[in-house]
């Protein structure tokens, strides 16, 4: 099979984003039901660490066996492509899932998927400044502040503004990840230009999932109470991990990244969904359908392209 025809296929690219942004989704109320099941507190940053270094370290080993299996070199790695993994996993498995592990302690799951959207928009611009072809325009400025605009209001108070609930250890530290995923997903591209961007991954995952639980370890944390519950839903969420990422990196060499962003609006729109029927969160929030529908709308118009 063709590697770059499969991917660059529209119906293809369809598909497997999809699955990749349904899999992220799904990864919202995954995370705080998981916090239950190994009864993690809600300050202990130590034992989220390490719940999110086991997912990502199983994650990572799971890519690279299927890579095997599947015939490839898997350590036919130079030090110069070594170094620039460990750069990718400490940048957008590391530190992202630092910030996104102790904001979703602070926030809903449904608020996370909507804040987490914000990613496509930094994007956006992010690729104002670095690809000649892909520049800002009326209709990307336009889409960004609705955006916004959408994140502001799911985040304010009944009564005012000033009193809205935005907490920067919550909804502040969501956003922080979606940027630094932004960023991760552009270095990503370039560094797999000529490498297989499947090991790319598998490495990548290991070696920020194996930093995220020494770092846990090192903050006093601990994860126990293994249950079969429990350890299915941590292997679930190695498995979306390992899929979404191995997916979205072929996603992401063969194509645009501006072209491959604007289906991250599918993730908020399955967290939200997936985080109300898990979590009973309330999906018909004025406020979460507002904000939503304009999150949708500034992307739809960032891609809207001139007749």
């Amino acid at each position: 099979m063709n590697t770059e025809k499969f991917y660059t296929n529209r119906k293809n690219i369809i598909i497997v984003a999809v699955i990749c942004t349904f899999l992220w989704g799904s990864a919202y109320p995954a995370i705080k039901v998981g916090y239950n099941l190994f009864n993690i507190a809600g300050n202990d940053i130590g034992s989220k660490l390490i719940f999110a270094g086991y997912r990502f370290f199983l994650a990572g080993i799971l890519v690279l066996l299927l890579q095997m299996i599947k015939g490839s070199k898997i350590f036919n790695l130079k030090l110069k492509d070594l170094s620039e993994v460990t750069i990718l996993g400490i940048g957008q498995t590391t530190i992202q899932y630092i910030f996104f592990y102790i904001g979703m302690s602070y926030t809903t799951g449904v608020r996370g998927a909507i804040i987490n959207g914000t990613g496509t928009f930094f994007s956006i611009i992010l690729a104002h400044f670095i690809y000649k072809n892909d520049r800002l325009n009326y209709n990307k400025i336009l889409g960004c502040i609705v955006g916004f605009l959408g994140v502001v209001i799911v985040n304010l108070g009944s009564t005012s503004v000033l009193e809205g609930s935005f907490s920067f250890m919550g909804e502040g530290f969501i956003m922080i990840a979606a940027f630094l995923l932004s960023i991760s997903s552009i270095y990503s591209k370039k560094i797999t230009q000529n490498k297989d961007a499947s090991i790319v991954t598998g490495y990548q995952l290991t070696i920020g999932g194996l930093v995220l639980t020494v770092l846990g370890y090192i903050l006093g944390g601990n994860l126990s109470n293994f249950s079969f519950k429990s350890s299915s839903l941590l292997l679930y969420m190695a498995l979306l991990s390992s899929v979404a990422f191995a997916l979205w990196s072929q996603l992401l060499k063969y194509n645009k990244v501006g072209v491959i962003s604007v289906f991250n609006f599918l993730i908020p729109i399955f967290g939200t969904i997936l985080s109300a029927i898990f979590l009973n969160e309330n999906i018909f929030d004025i406020k979460i359908l507002i904000a939503l529908i304009l999150v949708c709308m500034g992307i739809y118009l960032v891609y809207k392209k001139k007749e």
